[in-house]
C-alpha cells in the first residue's frame, strides 16, 4: 500500500503512473494529453514531484520517474523519506 503523503494530490499519482507503465521521458504536456489534466497543472506537479526527489527533470522540459518514483507507487517506501526541498 502506498504511503499518505500530506501534500500530493491524485493528478500526481496520476504522472507517476503514466510515467512508470510507460517508461518513458515526456515533457508536461505529452503526460497531460495522455491524463487528462492541463499542461499547465501537470508542469506545475512535475516541478514539484522533482523537487520531492519522484522525478527526474531530463532536460528543459522532460521528466522520468526515479527509483523513489517507482518505490513510491509500489509502496516500498515510508512517508518520512518523501519530503520537498524546503521541508529539511
Amino acid at each position: 500500500m502506498r504511503p499518505r503523503i500530506e501534500w500530493m494530490t491524485q493528478g500526481d499519482e496520476r504522472i507517476l503512473e503514466f510515467l512508470d507503465a510507460k517508461d518513458i521521458v515526456a515533457s508536461p504536456s505529452v503526460i497531460a494529453a495522455n491524463i487528462d489534466y492541463t499542461g499547465e497543472y501537470v508542469s506545475r506537479r512535475c516541478r514539484k514531484l522533482a523537487d520531492a526527489k519522484l522525478l527526474q527533470r531530463v532536460d528543459a522540459s522532460n521528466y522520468t520517474i526515479t527509483d523513489l518514483g517507482s518505490a513510491f507507487l509500489s509502496g516500498d517506501v515510508d512517508a518520512d523519506s518523501i519530503k520537498l526541498d524546503d521541508e529539511e
